[in-house]
């Protein structure tokens, strides 16, 4: 008798380990999606000024860190502006966070960036203070975006125009890669914006 328990309890072993990793794949950073919204942090606009990101509550939005000097700031620019043409209108914004941390592709002041943006770029959507997105000095929304949201090999940004895409209750639904366009993502911005 103790010898067929052993085995059932050999046999039982491995069926429970993939039980727990079944039922528990994700990371309690991840699972704590479903009670938090970015509703509760508050940023700084170009000026300066606080900027409580609640004001966005009931809309889709594109999180985006970008710099003005990078081989993908064309593109993603212009997309970006297309998008934002289209669906600002219907409860869609982009927020554009500028960052001199990938290859010091945003070097200039406040000042400087929003003369850029809006000259060079023609951008209407919103532009933040510059912040830091990765490191010691990670801005509390970027903290706050990886937690919900990790990346490939790591929840690290890894370079510029890393976007988050946030739904109408403030939870951060998906995260894509620098290299990938912005209208690649028109379909799951069109879902969001129809949904409830």
């Amino acid at each position: 008798m103790p010898r067929s328990s052993t085995w059932v309890s050999i046999l039982f072993l491995p069926v429970a380990i993939l039980f727990c990793f079944y039922k528990y794949p994700y990371s309690p950073a991840i699972v704590e999606q479903s009670s938090s919204s970015i509703y509760h942090i508050s940023v700084k606009d170009i000026e300066g000024n606080d900027v409580s990101l609640s004001q966005f509550t009931g809309k889709v939005l594109l999180i985006v860190n970008v710099a003005s000097k990078c081989g993908l700031t064309h593109g993603n620019y212009k997309e970006l502006n297309i998008l934002y043409a289209k669906y600002k209108t219907k409860g869609f914004e982009i927020l554009a966070f500028p960052c001199n941390q990938f290859g010091s592709q945003e070097p200039g002041t406040n000042t400087e960036i929003k003369e850029t943006v809006c000259s060079t770029f023609k951008a209407e959507f919103p532009i933040f203070d510059k912040i830091e997105v990765n490191g010691e000095n990670t801005a509390p929304l970027y903290k706050f975006l990886k937690e919900q949201q990790g990346g490939l090999f790591g929840d690290s940004i890894k370079w510029n125009f890393a976007k988050f895409l946030v739904d109408k209750q403030g939870n951060v639904v998906d995260r894509y890669a620098p290299t990938t366009s912005p209208l690649g993502i028109e379909k799951d911005i069109e879902k969001l914006l129809a949904s409830a």
